[in-house]
């Protein structure tokens, strides 16, 4: 039987379904909970292992928990909201009303958002607490997570390496247990990159299903947004309230008819049976820089084989580095949909437009040759239109490769070699397929690394499943199952529960 945890002491992996029984039984009131986090915060984030992963707090956050906890009691036989009192930690490149919206810049600071972003609104309708504003990547554009205005992240697993990115302020935040839920954003790997490096969970949905309305954006056909966990069944929770049509986004409108009543609805701890899942193996590396993360995966390959799974050797020449070459176009859309964004910014933005950004000089140096990219790229109608074409040739040569081989998912490591150290550019991730096609992709725990003097677990290492369009439910059932049989999550010893 399962004993109850015990929230006055510890939030160690809450889950959702947890805390909402405690909260049932009297055990533990939204308040309790987000002053816990805060705790943890307080502790590990700016001291002790410096983890540093949050921009900002929510000054109401307290007292938002306040009001929620006096709703319920008043009304004490409604059940809870789904997401009641879940504190939640939001990429600081989403808006959230009364709050800045900075996506780590020193130059959009003043950015004060006096709308809520579609999907924020939503988890605040569900019962969700904004409880902070995380790091990222500046601009979301890199994988390293490191800011002008938030300094460097660090991975709480190995506080010598990068936690990933563009996320990795939300992903390092949810690993060391500073909230309960995350929201990231993916614009090639930034939800599952962090997600891989940090022993968690994060899908990237299908284009279209979620909203992208207040994302200050870097490309708009590859941006998405999408939820960082620490279990398959919390993320389940979370696309079931942020998935859904908003009439500003006019990528959502085919999105209605593929949404189940419930994400959580077939999660089964056997659904490996009888599957037959595609491992894609030039998404494998073959050198020694290779072999830690090769190691690992042989390992959860051949556990979801022991769990039903038919596993199917895919040699299908789609290299990840050619894709990133030939069929990203991101850089052809950044000028134009930022300075979209900049030009409706209130009035305490300096920065108005890209040019601006650029005139700034206040960006941080592994972010300003992106920019100047981009301007040189913006308007290169010719190529960007073919790049167009390239993706959806892919799309089609991916869904004929599933089809072929009566696949329900591919399987693949989200990075062939182990997420670097502080310091160095991230290397080799995989992501492109899912941010080039649209199609969607979830992260999950496969396993560590062997545990060096940094790294006492080890390095975590992330196993992708990747799908069709709008097989969220599908790629949700499969890595439930294959994250009960895997056990791999574990959180970090930098951050441990606080007495």
């Amino acid at each position: 039987m399962k004993q109850p945890t015990d929230f006055s002491s510890s939030v160690m992996e809450a889950t959702v379904d947890g805390v909402h029984d405690a909260m049932r039984e009297g055990r533990l009131t939204a308040r309790q909970l987000v002053q816990s986090y805060l705790d943890r915060i307080a502790a590990y984030d700016k001291n002790g292992p410096g983890i540093n992963s949050v921009l900002q707090l929510n000054p109401h956050a307290l007292a938002e928990a306040d009001r929620l906890d006096a709703q319920a009691a008043a009304s004490p036989s409604v059940p809870l909201a789904s997401l009641h009192g879940i504190p939640v930690l939001i990429k600081d490149n989403i808006e959230c009303a009364g709050m800045e919206t900075t996506a780590g810049a020193s130059c959009l600071q003043g950015n004060l958002a006096v709308d809520d972003a579609f999907i924020v609104r939503r988890l605040r309708q569900a019962g969700a607490i904004v409880l902070a504003k995380t790091n990222l990547h500046e601009l979301a554009s890199g994988g390293e997570t490191v800011s002008t205005l938030g300094g460097q992240t660090l991975n709480p697993y190995d506080l010598t390496r990068t936690p990933g990115g563009s996320s990795g302020g939300t992903a390092a935040g949810i690993a060391a247990n500073f909230g309960l839920l995350g929201i990231g954003t993916d614009g090639i790997n930034s939800i599952r990159s962090p997600a891989s490096a940090n022993n968690l969970v994060g899908l990237r949905p299908t284009m279209g299903l979620v909203s992208r309305t207040g994302l200050v954006p870097c490309g708009l056909t590859q941006d998405t947004i999408g939820p960082i966990t620490r279990t398959v069944a919390d993320a389940a929770l979370l696309l079931d309230v942020i998935a859904g049509y908003d009439p500003a986004d006019p990528t959502t409108n085919a999105a209605a008819p593929h949404i189940p009543r419930s994400y959580t609805d077939e999660l089964n701890p056997d659904a490996l049976k009888g599957t037959r899942i595609g491992v894609l193996r030039a998404f494998f590396g073959d050198g020694p820089e290779h072999r830690a993360v090769n190691a690992v995966m042989q390992a959860a390959l051949a556990t979801l084989r022991a769990q039903g799974a038919e596993l199917v050797e895919i040699d299908e020449a789609i290299r990840p580095d050619a894709l990133l070459a030939d069929t990203l176009v991101h850089l052809y859309e950044m000028k134009g949909d930022l300075d979209a964004y900049l030009a409706e910014a209130p009035s305490g933005v300096r920065v108005r437009s890209m040019a601006d950004i650029i005139a700034s000089a206040s960006v941080h140096p592994s972010v300003a040759g992106t920019l100047k990219n981009a301007v040189t790229l913006a308007g290169n109608e010719a190529e960007y239109c073919e790049r167009l074409q390239r993706q959806q040739a892919l799309r089609e040569r991916i869904l004929g490769l599933m089809a072929a081989h009566r696949l329900d998912a591919l399987a693949f490591p989200h990075q062939r070699r182990l997420v670097v150290p502080v310091g160095e550019a991230q290397a080799e991730r995989n992501g492109v397929l899912a941010s080039a096609t649209g199609f969607p992709a979830i992260v999950i725990p496969a396993g560590f690394s062997e545990p060096d003097a940094n790294a006492p677990h080890g390095v975590p290492v992330g196993l992708e499943l990747f799908g069709r369009p709008f097989s969220e439910a599908v790629l949700l059932r499969l890595a439930y199952a294959a994250e009960h049989a895997l056990g791999a999550r574990r959180p970090p010893l930098s951050a441990p529960a606080l007495t």
